[in-house]
């Protein structure tokens, strides 16, 4: 038996639920207050709404609009209003059959029938609708998909189409599912990487104005330094565009305001009783660069990620080691007990770290080649910085610093593109 809530309004001496009974009509509750008209829909749950009112205001359109958004089903209203405006208002707010001059009791059952057939109608229209929405939506993202994969692995059309079917049957997906997962997989592990990147260049930039201090190849390390600048720039504007601000926005300004106060430090031409200071602001500029990419690390939910920080971490700590090679050199024994602290600690994270990426199976003929370099590349920046104090030496930590980071800048963006950091 249809079940239905009616709600009177303005018609106290009505006879609207005894019709609808009659009708065969089972009638689980008459209201009369606008106010708990949704709530009591809401409640009641009945296959069919009949509400009663002479002269309808907007209260009552409002709630019906309410009623088809939060748990639609048909509304009949019988009423005296003959306005084409709210005729028009009726349908828009989800009334599916709105009944001028009352009702006649032997017309109720057909009436009923009508509006239930009406809705079913409407609800079929937009399930298609909302089919054909996702649909469509899901191609979308297969198609975002494939770019993803084209570019990473240098792959046609129909090679990564064929990729992405695999990995739907293996993983007993949708297409579409598997699409949005490498999709989120490939925008995370970007901003891991760029944010990581803030890391490695709040350590570069010390390093190249040292250089610039112990007057080797200084036009060199000045290009290299407004390079670092602007990268340092170009990477906060992207972060700005693709990073949620309400989850990330506080990280980045913070990073912000800090690298304002380091970039106006490094306008001036660099002296040696400045130094200490501007490392000072490096420090915390890496400090929040590290909040930042560990917080987007975590909210990844994708566990390569791990391995693309690790591997992007590799970076700065190679140009912190070689900026404390360098800063030993020119100042006292305070900086000289400091310096050696930290590259003891730089050396330990550097190859626990070498040792741990060496060891995970996340590996291509790529990746294991560039494992291979770094490791050598290592060997060669700790031999320079042994003698840096040496002629020569303070070169030799230049030359392969700059080259461990192209090593880990190829790595990481190995990493970045790999399957298995796509597939999640």
């Amino acid at each position: 038996m249809t079940s239905a809530l009616v709600h009177l309004n303005g018609s106290p001496g009505s006879t609207l639920a005894f019709d609808l009974e009659s009708a065969g009509i089972h009638v689980i509750c008459v209201t009369v207050e606008r106010q708990n008209f949704v709530r009591d829909v809401v409640q009641h749950a009945p296959d069919l709404v009949v509400v009663e009112d002479a002269l309808p205001d907007d209260s009552l359109f409002k709630a019906t609009q309410s009623i088809a958004e939060i748990s639609p089903r048909p509304v009949v209203v019988f009423t005296n209003d003959s306005d084409a405006e709210h005729i028009v208002r009726a349908v828009q707010s989800g009334i599916h059959a709105y009944v001028v001059n009352s009702y006649a009791p032997q017309r109720l059952r057909y009436l009923a029938q009508m509006a239930l057939a009406r809705f079913r109608h409407e609800q079929a229209l937009r399930n298609e609708l909302r089919d054909v929405t996702s649909r469509f939506e899901e191609r979308k993202m297969v198609d975002r998909a494939k770019g993803i994969l084209m570019r990473a692995r240098q792959v046609s059309d129909d090679d990564a189409f064929q990729i992405l079917r695999t990995a739907s049957m293996h993983s007993h997906q949708r297409l579409g599912q598997v699409s949005q997962q490498i999709i989120q997989s490939a925008r995370f592990a970007e901003s891991v990487n760029r944010a990581g990147q803030l890391r490695m260049l709040s350590q570069q930039i010390i390093k190249l104005v040292l250089l610039q201090l112990a007057g080797i190849d200084a036009p060199a390390q000045q290009q290299r330094l407004k390079e670092a600048t602007l990268r340092i720039d170009g990477t906060l504007v992207h972060l700005g565009k693709t990073l949620s601000k309400p989850t990330y926005g506080d990280l980045r300004a913070q990073v912000l305001l800090t690298w304002a106060r380091l970039k106006a430090a490094l306008q001036a031409t660099p002296r040696a009783d400045q130094m200490t200071y501007v490392d000072e602001l490096a420090e915390l500029l890496l400090q929040e660069a590290e909040r930042l990419t560990t917080s987007l690390e975590n909210a990844g939910s994708v566990s390569p990620l791990q391995v693309l920080n690790v591997a992007g971490r590799q970076r700065m700590l190679s140009q912190r080691y070689a900026k404390y090679a360098l800063l030993q050199v020119l100042g006292g024994a305070d900086v000289k007990l400091r310096c050696e602290s930290g590259m003891a600690a730089a050396r330990t994270s550097f190859e626990q770290s070498l040792q741990y990426l060496d060891s995970i199976p996340l590996s291509t003929p790529e990746i294991r080649n560039a494992l291979e370099a770094s490791g050598k590349g290592w060997l060669q920046l700790l031999a320079g910085a042994a003698e840096a104090n040496q002629p020569g030496g303070q070169d030799r930590v230049a030359l392969a610093s700059e080259e461990l980071l192209e090593l880990f800048e190829q790595l990481s963006g190995h990493y970045e593109r790999s399957m298995q950091m796509l597939g999640g």
